[in-house]
């Protein structure tokens, strides 16, 4: 009798004991793997990251011509615009002293399958002419002179139209015989006639007039000169590779 009774007491220990506070083995199972998901989160965005490694810098303007255009952002921390349409085929990302940042070519000089200029002669197909070179570039960007010069004129020869934005402007290199033509930018630290030097903050990046997102638009042409007279302006642009 008193065997039963000493049995039926260790039984209602062990139920006791497994009622108690401890986690069931489920959840346990359950949190630990929650970590290897979090790892797998990781090791696919340091995947994502290295798959475009820079390209080889061209010696030459970037390439104007992509079959299929990318939305792909131009540094690894900067956001991207859902805009940007990258018509290249050059994902090198460039330094210059025109300004902050490292950044890629959105659509170099000359013929290029770019839906927004007119079919141009000189280009096959029904391909444009683009007469600068766009750096694509977060909204606000620190856009800087690297040469010295004078603010050209707001109207008059060679004046930008409005598909440059309201508030594009030219500054002018006399010695050199050229006007460097500045365009989408809207915050605007220089007037017309004001001397600009090297190093000098002239503008912050900006969308005006774009259907193409944020970016600097870089175009040279002879003093008070039209789009007949643009030229490469990759020189005076002076890119440079980040390896």
């Amino acid at each position: 009798m008193r065997v039963a009774v000493a049995l039926a007491g260790s039984a209602l220990l062990l139920a006791a004991c497994s009622t108690s506070g401890v986690p069931a083995p489920e959840t346990v199972a359950a949190t630990t793997s929650s970590v290897p998901s979090s790892s797998t989160s990781t090791s696919t965005s340091t995947s994502t990251t290295s798959s475009t490694p820079p390209t080889s810098p061209s010696s030459t303007t970037p390439s104007a011509t992509s079959a299929s255009p990318t939305t792909t952002p131009t540094s690894p921390e900067d956001p991207v615009d859902p805009r940007w349409r990258f018509f290249t085929t050059d994902r090198t990302r460039y330094t210059s002293a025109w300004f902050a940042g490292v950044h890629r070519v959105m659509i170099g000089f000359g013929c290029t399958p770019a839906p927004y200029y007119a079919h141009d002669p000189r280009c096959p197909g029904r391909q444009g002419f683009h007469h600068g070179i766009d750096v694509v570039m977060p909204c606000g960007t620190p856009l800087t002179s690297a040469v010295d010069g004078v603010v050209a004129p707001a109207s008059g020869p060679g004046k930008p139209d409005a598909a440059y934005g309201a508030y594009a402007f030219r500054i002018r290199v006399a010695a050199a015989g050229v006007d460097i033509l500045i365009g989408h930018v809207r915050t605007v630290y220089v007037q017309p006639g004001q001397a600009v030097a090297r190093g000098q903050r002239i503008a912050l990046s900006a969308d005006e007039g774009a259907p193409d997102g944020c970016h600097l638009h870089f175009e040279v042409r002879s003093v008070a000169g039209g789009l007949s007279t643009a030229r490469d302006p990759l020189p005076l642009l002076g890119l440079h590779p980040v390896r």
